[in-house]
């Protein structure tokens, strides 16, 4: 068997993502502080005002990375749940409702900076805009799969139905992505390009992609910290989840 089919299939035993998950949860945490304090710093002090917005631009290095990941994380949970429902794979059940409170986090703490920076530039907090709108309607999504999964007794039968929610929600996305071409409003056009050239000025693009790299970092470490705490509390009555309790000091 290919080495990557077969590390694959052993992920999907229980005692051995346990310890995948133990070991490199922790790395994960370690990365995304390195390198969010490294962009974050370069961000307040490196980088020079923007010349119409001044200093109330270097909100975007929270807002922008944040936006990115509140619509990757839910694609990649419907994907996670998709595969559930196909193949029937538990780990990828729990790995589907671990990304939906870090999913949400990411979405709130989107709508919060786009706030703070829509006061200044557009002189209100909130408008019905369709970028906004949608991604509030995404956070909506991102609670319904987190209170249907919690509304249901049986952990599996909780997650089916959490994952059918998000894979029906996956026709937000790009109206999401796409919300500011289709319709005039408020929110600016697309200024930050991964392929291709962007409209910001390139000496205020580094830190951005050091948070960029720091957001999905933490994604990282999040989501094996919270898919191992559900895996235990699914195994609490197999033989080594006990043993493992009996070693901890």
């Amino acid at each position: 068997m290919n080495p990557v089919v077969r590390w694959f299939h052993q992920l999907g035993s229980p005692p051995y993502f346990d310890r995948f998950a133990a070991r490199w949860a922790p790395w994960a945490y370690l990365l995304a502080l390195a390198t969010m304090a490294w962009g974050l710093y370069g961000a307040l002090f490196l980088v020079p005002a923007d010349y119409q917005q001044g200093d109330s631009f270097r909100i975007l290095y929270i807002h922008v990375p944040s936006a990115w990941m509140s619509t990757a994380i839910y694609a990649l949970m419907a994907a996670y749940a998709a595969i559930a429902l196909i193949w029937r794979i538990k780990l990828c059940e729990i790995l589907a409702m671990a990304c939906a409170p870090i999913g949400a986090a990411f979405t709130l703490i989107t709508l919060a900076t786009g706030a703070i920076w829509g006061k200044p530039m557009w002189g209100t907090w909130w408008d019905w805009d369709p970028r906004l709108t949608t991604e509030l309607i995404l956070l909506f999504l991102y609670l319904g799969v987190i209170g249907l999964y919690h509304a249901i007794d049986d952990r599996r039968a909780a997650a089916r139905a959490a994952g059918l929610l998000a894979i029906v929600g996956v026709a937000l996305l790009p109206v999401i992505r796409w919300s500011v071409v289709w319709w005039n409003s408020l929110h600016q056009g697309q200024t930050i390009r991964l392929l291709g050239e962007s409209a910001m000025d390139p000496s205020m693009l580094p830190p951005l992609w050091w948070m960029a790299l720091g957001t999905h970092a933490w994604f990282v470490g999040s989501l094996l910290a919270r898919a191992r705490a559900d895996n235990l509390r699914r195994e609490a009555a197999k033989d080594w989840v006990r043993r493992q309790a009996e070693a901890a000091p």
